[in-house]
């Protein structure tokens, strides 16, 4: 049977379920170029509105798949997938971490868009390292260092790569079976052994409520267990930024304290708990808090980074220009917003509004207080970092109303909140 785009949108238009053979060809062949931009987003929309079955979404996942290469290591793997955050610096610290404890782990990470940060744009904040590296050069260097992140090479998954572009500018983005199909097709691309999920909740988050939220690690880990995938799904709490360094520069500089042995108590729990998850699908039995407290992690980041061409040696970028925001009395920090903070470090050139613009490596925003923090009037409660002075004031404005300050702060829960398994 010949099929048309055409048929394929009306199918879903009307609410029915597209089957395999409809669902292979309009991947194919919008990947090819036989089914066009236009075509292609009334398809998404139609999906956007009607949904799709565990059934489509899966196959739907498996075209995109297929419609690239998949890739192999010579060493066993896992791998971590986060929805995005804000100061969500914990690939650096945990990549390096897993490969010191024993397990391989190949990284192909993203750029930021909006209010959320990409691991690539923190890591080219160091001198020399370079994201892209070739299939040859990726194995070589999970052998040798058991540790790489870097961009996906070109031919993984590029029925994605069209589709995820075209979501972002037809307002079909926010749909649980194309979210899951997007980071699905990509990680199993991917080819590692077994996959973890950082699924974050809140409002710095993808997902605001726990109930999408769920829903969405629900349908990561359905996909990946019928495609053979050993997978999990941690829910996270992303209501306030992770660490105190949000931007490039200075969450790779929090990253380095925590691969030391310090930095701040939920980047190390956070890390942690990622770290023990990946290990226990990998079937490694190792202590992942203390080989972090031991710092021997740091030396496996040295060569993960000095293995691209970075200097882990050399001095960060620092910004051109420096604003204090002063607490406005004494207190305590009851709420500091994810979204605000997230969003003012987007404003002062740590984030991108299209995928094309570039970032400022020394744009950010350093937390000296969070929530539960005792604060005294006039005392530094967050400091602005930019190149660009005449973004301070947009900056500000993200910041009214992102945090609070009272007699007394709430208790605050951990920052897993549920673990779903396969």
């Amino acid at each position: 049977m010949k099929h048309t785009a055409v048929d394929v949108i009306r199918t879903k238009r009307d609410g029915d379920v597209l089957s395999d053979a409809q669902i292979d060809w309009v991947i194919d062949a919008y990947t090819r170029g036989e089914v066009a931009d236009e075509q292609m987003s009334a398809l998404a929309m139609a999906v956007f509105l009607n949904g799709m079955t565990f059934e489509e979404t899966a196959r739907w996942t498996q075209a995109m798949i297929d419609s690239g290469e998949r890739l192999s290591w010579p060493v066993p793997t896992v791998d971590k997938h986060s929805t995005g955050g804000v100061g969500d610096k914990i690939t650096l610290p945990l990549a390096a971490l897993v490969a010191t404890c024993g397990v391989a782990v190949p990284q192909l990470s993203g750029r930021g868009l909006g209010h959320t940060g990409g691991t690539l744009d923190k890591l080219e904040s160091i001198p020399g390292w370079r994201a892209q590296l070739s299939t040859e050069e990726i194995r070589a260097q999970l052998s040798d260092v058991g540790a790489v992140v870097c961009a996906p090479t070109t031919g993984l998954a590029p029925a994605d790569r069209k589709l995820y572009a075209l979501r972002d500018v037809t307002a079909t983005v926010e749909c649980v079976p194309l979210i899951a199909s997007s980071i699905m097709s990509k990680k199993i691309a991917e080819g590692a052994g077994a996959l973890v999920l950082d699924v974050k909740v809140g409002s710095g988050a993808f997902m605001r409520s726990i109930e999408d939220a769920r829903e969405l690690a629900k349908a990561l880990v359905a996909i990946g267990v019928a495609h053979g995938q050993k997978v999990s799904a941690l829910l996270t709490d992303m209501s306030v930024p992770l660490g105190r360094a949000v931007g490039n520069a200075v969450e790779v500089a929090e990253a380095v304290d925590v691969l030391r042995g310090g930095g701040p108590s939920d980047v190390v729990e956070l890390t942690v708990a990622l770290a023990s998850e990946m290990l226990s699908l990998a079937g490694v039995s190792a202590d992942p808090a203390t080989v972090l407290a031991s710092g021997a992690a740091y030396e496996t980041w040295e060569k993960m980074i000095s293995a691209q061409g970075g200097d882990p040696s050399a001095e960060l970028p620092s910004p051109k220009h420096v604003h204090v925001v002063a607490a406005p009395r004494d207190g305590v920090l009851t709420r500091l917003d994810a979204l605000g903070v997230g969003v003012a470090a987007w404003r002062l050139g740590a984030g991108r509004a299209r995928k094309e613009d570039p970032v400022q490596a020394a744009a950010g925003i350093i937390c000296h207080a969070k929530p539960g923090d005792v604060v005294t009037a006039g005392e530094p409660l967050l400091e602005l970092h930019t190149d660009t002075p005449d973004a301070v004031d947009g900056a500000l404005a993200s910041l009214d109303g992102a945090y609070e300050i009272g007699d007394e702060a709430a208790a605050r829960d951990g920052l897993v909140i549920e673990v779903v398994r396969g």
